[in-house]
């Protein structure tokens, strides 16, 4: 056997101990292979809500929905809670958008749809509400910006007058307006420009004018069915840190294909495979253990 002559062991001399730096809180912990909870790569985790408790907002009980016959969700019951972020994760097909839209009763405009269980405000049915003063406590905004076409106030305002007998003057709903622009995260960047068009305004500015739609009516639950879908990371980056600041205030759900958001944003995350409900639980715990067979190899990218 032909010895080989082991190559020489080099020592760097420093003047002084070095410094150790730890990690970041924030990050998830690597596995073996420097991958991020069940092989997320570079996931990054968001500050979790500082609301000392969380307060159940909505509840849907053995609720299922069907299309003409098609099973679309089956029997979920689920918990909505205001202090945190809810994320509704799974593939194509699997009953997601469906369920969010049960919460504020969308899914009555398609006339096949039969719905079975209950869903709860406040401790209260649904369906004993009248269905304009549901969508205003259980506000949605939709994957693609939908600014209507008129003035970035008058954007804001229309959730405002929609609600009284009488068209209160622009002096009256004008705080409203700002505040709500403020709390969307948009306010700084068209303060000057109330006036203008708001489809002149970038795909994510006029996604976050949505939002301040949304919220001008001051919802208690707030629905976002893949909200960034449609925008730049940069634009992306800047919704999901709106999310991270209205958990406390608001309730929030969240449908997303992408399981890096998921995982960023949400305190909760659901997973729906099929119309069923497979497991709901902390956000760590989902990418990180998972219960189910099928949760593991969902978010470890074995198929979606």
């Amino acid at each position: 056997m032909e010895f080989v002559t082991p190559p020489p062991i080099r020592r760097i001399l420093v003047d002084e101990p070095p410094t150790i730096v730890e990690p970041p809180e924030s990050a998830p912990a690597p596995d073996g292979n420097g991958h991020g909870p069940a092989g997320l790569i570079g996931s990054f985790r968001r500050r979790r809500s500082s609301a000392p408790f969380t307060t159940q907002r909505m509840a849907t009980h053995e609720l299922s929905v069907s299309y003409a016959d098609k099973p679309a969700v089956c029997s979920v019951s689920l918990e909505i809670r205001q202090g945190e972020v809810l994320a509704l994760i799974g593939p194509s097909g699997c009953g997601k958008t469906t369920l969010l839209r049960s919460l504020n009763r969308l899914t009555e405009l398609t006339p096949t749809v039969v719905r079975k269980g209950t869903i709860s405000l406040d401790g209260e049915e649904i369906h004993s509400l009248e269905v304009t003063e549901l969508r205003r406590r259980v506000s949605m905004v939709f994957q693609q910006p939908n600014p209507f076409p008129m003035s970035i106030f008058d954007n804001v305002a229309y959730a405002l007058r929609e609600q009284g007998m009488k068209r209160p003057p622009r002096a009256q709903l004008e705080p409203a307006v700002v505040d709500a622009l403020e709390r969307a995260g948009l306010l700084e960047e068209v303060h000057d420009r109330l006036d203008d068009a708001a489809l002149r305004l970038s795909g994510g500015q006029q996604q976050r004018l949505c939002i301040a739609r949304a919220l001008a009516a001051r919802p208690e639950v707030l629905l976002l069915d893949e909200p960034c879908s449609a925008l730049d990371p940069r634009s992306t980056a800047t919704i999901e840190e709106l999310i991270a600041h209205l958990r406390d205030e608001v309730a929030i759900v969240i449908v997303t294909h992408n399981l890096q958001q998921a995982y960023r944003v949400a305190d909760r995350v659901a997973f729906l495979f099929l119309g069923e409900l497979v497991e709901c639980r902390p956000t760590d715990e989902v990418f990180g253990s998972p219960r189910e067979q099928r949760t593991k190899e969902y978010v470890s990218g074995a198929f979606g």
